[in-house]
């Protein structure tokens, strides 16, 4: 079969930035996977997708002008209802087979299938394979109706009458097999060969495709567009990359900046413009969302890693003279500092503490009440937290980092800016003279922020932002407002994150029973009895990170299942039965204790009484007295290793019961009809159950 590469182009209006290389990516996939499904393509076929703020194409090698014919066996019907006593077609088989474009003759080459009890009639046929116009025509249609797009636009064909439904107006379209044109049609859009180029820079208002091969080359040549999205940002950060570097200085990267703006622009060109001095004195962080976020600009860093007065834009044209790009823009990014500059020397003229009543007037929540309530709880929660980890000192800084955290929420910078809440409340502090243990504490109070993100760098800001989490968990539990499914509408599992992150990264001696009953305390009366507690979601969260980590899901279920409080360990903990595992030991002490545990369990469910102490006097076979010897020497040296946080050591120890467990096993009877013996024994097992199982439940290893 004959096969040429394929380009198919649609050419729009300007598409949404911020999801152009979703929709050309999702416009390559799914043309090519629809050719797979078809038999047009291969499934290692090379394709290359382009996309560019006004166009969504894609070039796949090697596609069949017709896909090869395939054999096809249709399930009819059951024999006894296609035919007769005398095995003749009956009507309801011969109107099956008129359905298929089959008659009568076709009777007798048709198969005979046991399926169960029922034997049933089978039809086969060549099925001829299809064209490629046919099926690029099913290709085109699925894809436009299966592109991820974020909201669509109804407009009219030309004709005045038809409307039809995309992201965007669309304008032309084109499908090409090599140089033959297919005969396909979309929204309103017949293919030809013909697209337009970069508006004010192309050679020509009308560029005709000479063939699927010559596409990009054609557009850079006579369009002046970068059609490859990933060419195009290659290109621009190569350009803003030696911009930087002629003006020795750094550029900021920001891959998301970096992504949109290659979606805004066909035909990059960097330009350096520059803005005065005396905005530098507006810390760096607002200035640069400014010229992020307002204006796309690159913001350029000098060699100390402060913001120099420069910057650096992408424009979509390249003029002899681009004076008068850049003398616009910087008129336009001065206009915005400006606008940075008022806004912090307005909020400089009051101080954080008197912003504090303020927030009794903002909703925090309609059931939790305002923010001015919720920082008392968090203070209430940080104060206890810092009396544990320095004593009275640190409560009170906490205490008052906790007062002050939420105070720049009713700046006028986060405001504008809510990115920057916490940032400006480390500015405001410092100016308010409260120093840099404060300040620091009331910008981290809100990490980590995402994975990854980096944790507080002191340990006022660990209580406050230790207090922040749980207030925000415990507070929209006792209501309800617990995750369901994607669902989390309050970020509750990056809250819990961040929860285990700091108690485990920075080693906290702190349990999560103290943390939630504190949290739940400082809501006072207001906390339903009724409400669920956050400790499993935590803990859930918990073992998702540590599988994320490479810990098996046998390793983490040992060590969680003990539900250990204090969450620094528990990585010590997971190494330990790590260790424990490669013992030649392992295997039979984890089926040993699985074995205990349910004899225990059993006994429970029937209500055994099980003595406190072991009755020396009722041991009474040489295996249960030499198990109790080992427990008693055994217990004592794993009790002193766990103590010390040995725990590795602690199951090592535990390797020497071996051979005392097997042998009591061999030779007990453990549910003896003599209840002095039976119980006597229950207790020597729960002896050894929780000697063994103090770092981990090494019943949960046993396969």
């Amino acid at each position: 079969m004959t096969t040429k590469n394929l380009l198919v182009e649609l050419l729009v209006e300007e598409l949404p930035p911020k999801s152009l290389k979703q929709l050309g990516d999702s416009f390559a996939e799914l043309i090519a996977a629809s050719l797979l499904t078809q038999g047009l393509i291969q499934s290692d076929t090379p394709k290359k997708v382009f996309a560019s703020p006004r166009r969504l194409a894609v070039w796949i090698a090697g596609v069949s002008g017709q896909a090869a014919d395939k054999s096809v066996s249709q399930k009819l019907m059951p024999v006894k209802v296609g035919l007769d006593a005398n095995g003749q077609a009956t009507p309801p088989l011969l109107k099956k087979l008129a359905s298929l474009s089959a008659d009568v003759s076709a009777i007798h080459n048709l198969k005979r299938v046991q399926e169960d009890k029922t034997e049933v009639l089978y039809f086969d046929s060549i099925a001829p394979g299809v064209c490629l116009t046919e099926g690029l025509q099913t290709a085109i249609t699925e894809a436009i109706e299966r592109l991820p797009i974020p909201k669509v636009m109804t407009y009219q064909l030309t004709d005045g009458w038809s409307n039809v439904h995309f992201v965007r107006p669309a304008h032309s379209l084109i499908a090409l097999h090599g140089a033959d044109i297919l005969p396909v049609r979309i929204l309103g859009l017949d293919a030809g060969r013909e697209t337009r180029g970069h508006r004010f820079e192309a050679k020509s208002t009308v560029i005709p495709i000479a063939d699927a091969d010559s596409y990009a080359q054609q557009l850079v040549e006579e369009g002046a567009v970068i059609a490859h999205f990933d060419d195009r940002r290659m290109e621009i950060l190569r350009q803003l990359t030696a911009a930087a570097e002629n003006g020795n200085l750094v550029l900021l990267q920001d891959e998301a900046l970096l992504d949109e703006v290659t979606a805004l622009v066909e035909w990059p060109n960097v330009l350096i413009g520059q803005f005065e001095t005396e905005f530098l004195e507006v810390p760096q962080e607002c200035l640069i969302l400014t010229m992020k976020a307002n204006q796309k600009y690159f913001p350029l860093m000098d060699a100390d890693g402060k913001l120099a007065d420069r910057f650096l834009l992408v424009a979509n044209i390249r003029p002899s003279d681009p004076g008068l790009v850049i003398s616009g823009n910087e008129r336009v990014v001065r206009a915005r500092l400006a606008d940075a500059k008022f806004f912090y020397d307005q909020d400089r003229r009051k101080t954080l503490e008197s912003r504090i009543p303020g927030l009794n007037h903002v909703v925090y929540h309609n059931k939790l009440g305002t923010q001015g309530e919720r920082i008392q709880r968090v203070r209430v929660i940080a104060r206890s937290i810092a009396l544990l980890l320095g004593g009275e000192t640190l409560a009170d800084q906490a205490g008052q980092a906790a007062l002050l955290s939420k105070t720049d929420l009713l700046t006028e910078m986060v405001g504008e800016f809510p990115e920057l809440q916490g940032v400006m409340g480390h500015y405001y502090a410092l100016n308010d003279g409260h120093g840099e243990t404060i300040a620091q504490a009331i910008e981290d109070h809100y990490k980590p922020r995402f994975a990854g993100d980096s944790l507080p760098r002191n340990t006022v800001g660990l209580c406050v932002a230790l207090a922040d989490k749980l207030e925000t968990l415990s507070g929209l539990f006792s209501i309800n407002q617990i995750p369901t499914g994607d669902k989390d509408p309050y970020a509750l599992r990056r809250h819990a994150l961040g929860i285990i992150r700091m108690l485990i990264e920075k080693e906290l001696p702190l349990s999560l029973d103290f943390l939630l009953k504190e949290a739940r305390l400082a809501f006072d009366d207001k906390y339903p009895e009724t409400a669920e507690s956050p400790l499993q979601f935590i803990y859930d969260r918990l073992a998702g990170s540590l599988r994320e980590q490479g810990y098996l899901p046998q390793e983490i279920d040992a060590v969680l299942s003990q539900s250990p409080k204090v969450l620094m360990d528990i990585q010590k903990r997971l190494e330990a039965v790590r260790a424990f595992k490669q013992l030649p030991e392992a295997e039979s002490l984890a089926a040993a204790n699985k074995r205990v545990h349910n004899i225990l369990e059993k006994n429970a469910k029937n209500g055994v009484p099980i003595p406190a102490a072991i009755d020396a006097c009722l041991l009474k076979e040489p295996a249960e007295t030499a198990l109790h010897d080992a427990l008693q020497n055994t217990t004592a040296l794993a009790d002193s290793a766990f103590e010390s946080g040995s725990y590795t050591r602690s199951l090592q120890t535990l390797a020497a019961l071996k051979v005392p467990i097997d042998t009591f096993f061999d030779h007990v009877m453990v549910n003896t009809d003599d209840p002095g013996l039976r119980a006597n024994r229950l207790c020597l097992l729960q002896m050894m159950h929780r000697s063994m199982n103090r770092v981990a439940d090494l019943s949960r290893l046993a396969n």
